[in-house]
């Protein structure tokens, strides 16, 4: 094994279960940064360059405080129909969110970015397109009922390692990258960093 730390800049419960079962050995630390306020400034980005500077934010907060350590940031940005979509703040707006997008295709970009002596050293991305199913109203409701307000937390109020997953009709890209996380860049990065083991 490598001699070096690596932290997770994520709460992500997604996040930390890929790197644990890939077997990378990693510390999880949330990092604290105004994501709206990021958001605001960076209106002159698409949205996987958005996802980018959110996971480079996270990374680098996290590596001032701890600068001899890897720290791997990451982030999300859904866009559907002409514009991005944030997390639902209720879960009659998650239900309205769903309802929008019932039937119709959003990609999802995850961004990643690597940081250490507070410095980016790496940062990518991958895209997945998502294509809904014209699911019945009965099943959104029960749908909502059962995942409840954890959905919350997911930027299209949808985990599809659960649930989630029957919302869906097709999926064009990495599992991974669903879930959050460009894993297969980001563990060739660990190991060119000497992270893990090559």
């Amino acid at each position: 094994m490598s001699g070096e730390r690596l932290i997770l800049a994520s709460k992500s419960a997604a996040r930390r279960s890929m790197l644990q079962n890939a077997g990378v050995a990693f510390e999880a630390r949330a990092a604290d940064v105004d994501e709206a306020a990021i958001k605001a400034v960076s209106t002159d980005l698409d949205p996987i360059a958005l996802a980018v500077r959110l996971a480079q934010a996270k990374a680098l907060a996290v590596s001032s405080d701890d600068p001899d350590a890897w720290v791997l940031g990451s982030d999300q940005t859904l866009a559907f129909d002409g514009g991005l979509v944030s997390k639902a703040v209720s879960m009659a707006a998650a239900r309205d969110r769903l309802k929008a997008m019932r039937g119709k295709t959003h990609t999802l970009h995850s961004g990643a970015a690597l940081a250490t002596k507070g410095e980016i050293v790496w940062s990518g991305a991958d895209t997945a397109r998502m294509r809904m199913r014209d699911f019945s109203d009965a099943f959104l409701d029960a749908y909502l009922a059962a995942e409840g307000e954890a959905l919350l937390s997911c930027v299209g109020s949808y985990r599809l390692e659960g649930l989630g997953s029957q919302l869906f009709e097709a999926v064009e890209g990495d599992f991974f990258t669903v879930l959050g996380l460009p894993l297969w860049p980001v563990l060739a990065e660990l190991r060119r960093a000497g992270v893990i083991v090559s």
